[in-house]
């Protein structure tokens, strides 16, 4: 697996990163020996970056992969904390529960805009001092938005920028797909190190997914991909895909088997809680009761933001697509 230089960091990594997102609580909850095996499979194979967040809840699970491993490894965790007690707090909270004396990337969790970012200012410097101090090894943002980006190329504290970036523009909710393309190239051009998630649309693309995922590995200002995967075979596609290594029917068919959707259940009530927290405004409240449409690339955030647990991210199973590739990332 080719490693690159993040930007101006001095982390180098895979080109290809397993997103965790999918095997958390917020999705199939997968257990900790379970996960870490897949992640652990992909880290066999020449994969040395990780993502997670605190708000993913799954830190055991990457701490399980990372168990027994001799090489290098790169991890990303995120928070929402704005205060320097906050990210204080979370900092040490995934030191400690990942069992690393360093996170090699810690993200301001989710940024919309210059506003933003200026609002979680007191977490960007307690992040400086972290880094500082060798408890983090580089520092930045992540977002679903082109303003999010732009917010990160003007600030000079901010080394890594991770956003969506998929080959139909899915899950941008300011911009179009275009837009997010030219300021991540501005933001390579300034040095900061791009990393590309939802490649796949959240399981949108799942009937193009070779190409969308040829579409990012091409693109000269992205330096890193981060994919989820929910089974060896999806692993073995992505990869397979990525290296320019012919895909087998049986391979094709493996991983063409499930669909993943959102789920809103009966007791609802409309609370609106749901709709606040979607990065990508893709629900809306309508007859009571929370609904998704187009826009949604199945996150599980709005699961964590719901108070009476009605939302969740589940996989359901179909007949192969026949195209095949990989469903529901």
């Amino acid at each position: 697996m080719e490693r690159v230089r993040l930007g101006n960091t001095p982390l180098w990594v895979s080109r290809v990163g397993l997103g965790s997102l999918p095997l958390g609580p917020l999705q199939a909850d997968w257990t900790q020996a379970a996960a870490g095996g897949l992640l652990g499979l992909g880290l066999e194979r020449g994969i040395n970056l990780l993502d997670t967040a605190e708000l993913y809840d799954n830190y055991g699970q990457i701490a399980a992969a990372l168990r027994g491993h001799s090489g290098e490894a790169v991890v990303i965790s995120k928070s929402y904390a704005p205060t320097r007690e906050g990210m204080a707090t979370s900092v040490e909270r995934a030191r400690r529960e990942l069992g690393r004396r360093r996170v090699e990337v810690f993200l301001l969790h989710e940024q919309e805009s210059d506003l933003t970012l200026a609002g979680h200012r007191p977490a960007l410097e307690y992040l400086g001092e972290a880094k500082a101090r060798g408890e983090v090894a580089a520092v930045g943002l992540s977002t679903h938005r082109v303003a999010g980006v732009w917010a990160a190329v003007r600030e000079p504290a901010v080394e890594v920028v991770m956003a969506i970036v998929n080959r139909r523009g899915l899950g941008v909710p300011d911009g179009t797909g275009e837009e997010m393309l030219a300021a991540l190239a501005e933001a390579h051009r300034q040095g900061k190190g791009v990393i590309a998630m939802k490649v796949l649309g959240g399981g949108h693309l799942h009937a193009e997914a070779a190409q969308a995922i040829r579409f990012v590995r091409d693109l000269p200002f992205v330096h890193a991909a981060l994919l989820g995967v929910s089974s060896e075979a999806e692993l073995a596609f992505d990869l397979a895909v990525w290296e320019g290594r012919p895909v087998s029917a049986r391979l094709r068919r493996a991983v063409g088997t499930g669909v993943r959707r959102l789920e809103v259940e009966e007791w609802c009530t409309g609370c609106g809680e749901c709709v606040a927290a979607c990065p990508s405004a893709a629900l809306t409240v309508e007859g009571g009761r929370a609904r998704a449409g187009p826009a949604c690339v199945l996150c599980g955030y709005c699961a964590a933001a719901c108070p009476d647990f009605c939302l969740k991210v589940t996989l359901a199973e179909a007949a192969a697509h026949p195209q095949g590739g990989p469903t529901g990332r």
